[in-house]
């Protein structure tokens, strides 16, 4: 069965995409985001809210949630605007 229209593996918020499932079939899974450590349906559940979390995020140098993922994705040449472009259009 194919899972990509009902499944949500790209993270609201910041953009990451490491195949966590966010959202399936329009319900939060309670997923925590590696990177920006947003819970799924606390501050993405609408894109007012997702927004303020994202500016609070980026304004504070866009810390990582995860330190072990922060290590593999930064030795690899992590791109933060990169990474912002992967947010679907419907979430910007």
């Amino acid at each position: 069965m194919d899972h990509s229209e009902t499944w949500e593996t790209v993270c609201r918020v910041c953009g990451y995409d490491d195949a966590d499932v966010f959202w399936a079939d329009g319900w939060p899974t309670a997923e925590i985001c590696s990177c920006c450590g947003n819970e799924s349906d606390v501050a993405d559940d609408s894109v007012v809210a997702l927004r303020d979390y994202r500016g609070h995020w980026v304004g504070q140098g866009a810390p990582w949630h995860s330190p072990g993922a922060e290590r593999r994705h930064k030795s690899r040449g992590w791109d933060l605007l990169g990474q912002l472009a992967n947010i679907p259009e419907r979430w910007r």
